[in-house]
């Protein structure tokens, strides 16, 4: 069960030319495959270039039982946006083929379809998170959060990459 406000401001600086791709670090991930633009930014960058919203989200832990954070960050496909990923937006088919793989510092690592974040399929609201429960994600890096999931496993801590690209199309009989 999650909550999701409209974003707390918005910037024009959205707009600016893509950071250079430089390897991740603490604090810093890289955005590359099959996107025009490949970035590499840091939570700060996610803070100050897009509008952020507020989620404040319930999830059992295997390990802890019920979890509630609250969490803020910019929209995940808000963010591939600006890296221009390789499909026909006015195609809705090119779009649902593509998938998302999220790997954070610990290696923990998972995979999303473009379509459960697309407007025009699942849109859920999924986050970069730049904060949690208050705190600024600076020196540990952005936290994905899948508010609809009913366990945390999706949310990975301290996000190194993102890849994006195409589902192969299944082998023919």
């Amino acid at each position: 069960m999650s909550r999701l406000s409209p974003p707390s401001r918005t910037t024009t600086a959205a707009r600016r030319a893509p950071a250079d791709v430089v390897p991740a670090g603490p604090g810093r991930l890289v955005i590359r495959g099959q996107v025009r633009r490949p970035l590499t930014l840091t939570v700060g960058e996610l803070r100050e270039r897009w509008a952020q919203r507020h989620a404040a989200v319930v999830f059992d832990c295997a390990t802890n039982g019920p979890q509630h954070h609250t969490f803020e960050g910019p929209l995940l496909r808000e963010v591939l946006a600006a890296a221009g990923p390789a499909f026909d937006a006015r195609r809705r088919k090119d779009r649902s083929r593509y998938l998302l793989t999220v790997t954070g510092g610990d290696g923990h690592h998972t995979v999303l379809s473009w379509a459960e974040i697309d407007a025009d399929f699942g849109d859920a609201p999924v986050l970069l998170a730049t904060s949690l429960d208050g705190r600024p994600l600076d020196a540990v890096g952005s936290q994905l959060v899948v508010p609809s999931d009913r366990c945390g496993a999706r949310y990975i801590s301290a996000i190194t990459g993102i890849r994006v690209g195409t589902c192969a199309p299944p082998d023919a009989p």
